[in-house]
């Protein structure tokens, strides 16, 4: 029997979303998803990581019909009392029906690290020994057809249902269909429960796979753990795992510590589990995992939404997925020497859309033609990567090398020199703000491509490669626009204060780019831009005004930026819509990474940087505490928490290698504290720094968590 939880313990729980109704807008229901196969609840489909179908432009996630889009009917409906749950705590979304005698639950969940496994629980409970039989009627839409593959039926296989097929087009003339092999249990008319029966429940697995030994394999472990009475429990572990390792929670803001939970759930739900898998994992779309079939979320496509605005959280937090979401950019590394080469470039031009053959899939050539900072997205992840971990081997073994390398060797054969201004020029390009199409130095593409071609000669140096000196001295000379006069960053060659924006573009300088400037600069950009920017613009765009007022301490005017995210957040299970009117892209990770974004490097300041982590945190007045569990540096784990007396960093878990240590430095003092050290033992151990200033809790230092050696 699969163990059942009392809901009601859920009622004051931030991470567990209940209603009495659902949404008016079923695109708005919860998802559930473990990395390989995701669904939205009550849809008819499924989507698996990977598998996509159709050619080029028409490329999209590939339905695969749901097996668990079950409504349950009983007799007495009218009187019965229905609720909709998803707790994140545990990846399972629950729906209750209750009447005076009876109680039926019914449980969906995508297995956490069984992630071939699709699961549907029905339990039937009497609330006091009944002398009547209670039955429940099953309405299942499931159907084994879809549009997208052409699934036949094979012989049954101990008793469940086995179908499979391939793609009907493959994304790339020539290249194989893909397949999928499906076993599910049939699901019986109606369920009852006897009389005299206290409680009975019934598990429906489905086996989803690449391979007919695969899914059978993976039914029969599945149908073991069902026997065992630990499929659920193993499920409920799995993703305690996750929550353990990392997580942010505030208190004093319900909202807000609703919406962090929530954004936390669905990113990490479209993730893959952290331990090895059988599986390769084809990366983050802004719909995540559940969505994204034909003509809805982006088709399910990768964009720079992956290392921009999502990538920065999970390698904060999980540096091993983070190196997933690289290695398959290593992986798609040829398609993009080969764009690059049509295009007329050297190196590697990586597709502003891509699936899984790395080929461009973006319906309109405009993109893919010019939105080409897509380059210094890539790069810059890769970059941020090696100063988190320091891990050189990724780069000398794995195929890190290549494409930073690559990126350079593009931007080398991109850039014009312009003789009248003695600089090179980055021409015939669309900025982040897709409003512009074709313009000369995007300054966000400028900063990125000097900043790909500088890291590139860093990287050379620590692997003693030689590369061409023409790089730096490009890096040197990329003109990236600033207005003297006026103290700001131009959009563009040309841009003209006041022209309406489409998202967030030159703010994005200050963070993520880091590019230096004054504090007055940064405020004018802010200024500047957030009267012109398109309020109904995408989610992830008020995140990084807010991130930028902080670093100014200005939390008021943060506070104005972030809450016109909660416009984007879709009651009552906090579904993400990419436009504040409900349209656009569901359920829009974009939106949710930015927003975990300010929390995570706004509130805090958190960056990485070359040599060291950098935390200059400041707290809103209207939150308590913030606690941040996981962040990871150099194989080490850290602690931040920030309350109204002090901040307090705690290193939970150490290097493996001893003689490596990290040494906090308050910057403005220049006091410094050994966080660990020979005697370690692997014992929690926190610095607590004080000092409290203003309306809002400005700690009024800037930390800095640097590697020492102890001889």
């Amino acid at each position: 029997m699969i163990q059942e939880h009392n809901m009601s313990e859920y009622e004051d729980d931030p991470a567990v979303f209940s209603s009495d109704t659902l949404p008016s807008d079923l695109r708005f229901m919860a998802t559930v998803g473990n990395g390989y196969i995701g669904t939205r609840i009550y849809a008819n489909v499924m989507h698996i990581n990977g598998v996509y179908n159709g050619e080029r432009e028409d490329c999209c996630r590939a339905d695969v019909p749901s097996t668990v889009n079950v409504r349950l009917i009983i007799t007495d409906d009218s009187t019965a009392k229905k609720t909709f749950t998803l707790n994140t705590r545990t990846g399972t979304f629950y729906t209750t029906i209750e009447t005076k005698d009876f109680k039926v639950t019914q449980q969906i969940f995508a297995h956490r690290n069984r992630v071939h496994l699709m699961v549907l629980t029905i339990t039937l409970e009497g609330k006091t020994i009944s002398k009547d039989q209670f039955t429940v009627e099953i309405n299942s839409l499931f159907v084994p057809h879809s549009q997208n593959i052409n699934f036949v039926k094979g012989p049954d296989f101990i008793g469940a249902m086995y179908i499979h097929g391939e793609t009907l087009i493959p994304e790339v003339k020539g290249a194989a269909r893909q397949s999928v092999h499906m076993i599910s249990m049939p699901l019986p008319e109606s369920l009852t429960l006897l009389p005299n029966e206290q409680s009975r429940s019934w598990t429906f697995l489905t086996a989803v796979a690449n391979t007919e030994e695969q899914a059978k394999e993976c039914f029969v472990e599945g149908q073991t753990l069902v026997q065992s009475n630990q499929l659920f429990s193993s499920h409920v572990l799995a993703w305690a795992a996750v929550w353990k390792q990392s997580c942010i929670s505030v208190r004093g803001c319900r909202r807000l510590n609703q919406s962090l939970h929530g954004c936390l759930y669905y990113i990490l739900s479209a993730l893959p589990p952290v331990e090895p898998t059988n599986f390769q994992y084809i990366g983050l779309s802004p719909g995540g995992l559940s969505n994204g079939g034909n003509g809805e979320d982006y088709f399910g496509h990768i964009f720079w939404d992956q290392e921009i605005w999502l990538y920065p959280v999970v390698l904060a937090f999980y540096p091993e997925l983070a190196g997933i979401l690289l290695k398959n950019r290593i992986r798609t590394l040829p398609a993009s020497k080969i764009i690059a080469v049509q295009q007329g470039y050297l190196g590697a031009k990586y597709p502003w859309e891509s699936a899984v053959t790395g080929f461009e899939v973006c319906n309109e050539d405009i993109y893919g033609l010019r939105e080409i900072h897509i380059n210094n997205d890539i790069s810059f992840a890769f970059q941020q990567y090696f100063y988190l971990t320091q891990d050189l081997e990724f780069f000398q073994k794995e195929g890190g090398w290549d494409v930073v390398c690559s990126i350079a060797q593009f931007w080398s054969s991109r850039v014009t020199w312009n003789p009248s201004e003695m600089c090179y020029d980055i021409k015939g390009v669309m900025p982040p703000d897709e409003y512009q199409s074709n313009v000369t130095n995007s300054v966000f593409t400028a900063v990125g491509a000097k900043y790909s071609l500088q890291f590139a000669t860093e990287m050379a140096s620590h692997l003693q490669i030689e590369v061409p000196s023409e790089w730096m001295k490009i890096a040197e000379k990329i003109k990236v626009p600033f207005d003297p006069e006026k103290q700001y960053h131009p959009e563009f060659d040309g841009y003209k204060p006041g022209e309406v924006v489409k998202q967030a573009d030159v703010v994005l300088l200050g963070y993520p780019l880091m590019y230096p400037m004054s504090p007055q600069v940064r405020e004018n950009d802010l200024v500047m831009y957030e009267a012109v920017t398109d309020p109904e613009g995408p989610a992830m765009t008020w995140s990084m005004f807010a991130i930028g007022w902080l670093e100014l301490k200005n939390a008021t005017q943060a506070q104005k930026q972030l809450n016109k995210c909660y416009s984007n957040i879709q009651d009552p299970f906090k579904v993400w819509s990419e436009n504040a009117d409900g349209s656009g892209a569901v359920n829009f990770l974009t939106g949710m990474g930015g927003f975990l974004q300010t929390v995570l490097f706004g509130y805090t300041g958190f960056r990485i940087t070359k040599n060291c982590l950098l935390f200059d945190p400041i707290l809103p007045e209207d939150i308590d505490e913030l606690q941040i569990i996981g962040i990871n540096y150099l194989g080490n784990v850290l602690q931040l928490q920030l309350s109204k007396e002090q901040a307090t960093v705690s290193l939970t878990r150490c290097c493996e290698v001893q003689h490596m240590a990290l040494e906090i430095v308050l910057q403005d003092s220049g006091k410094t504290f050994v966080l660990n050290g020979a005697s370690f033992s692997r014992l929690s151990k926190a610095i607590m720094l004080g000092g409290l200033s203003g309306k809002y809790k400005n700690y009024n230092l800037k930390v800095i968590v640097k590697r020492m050696i102890i001889i």
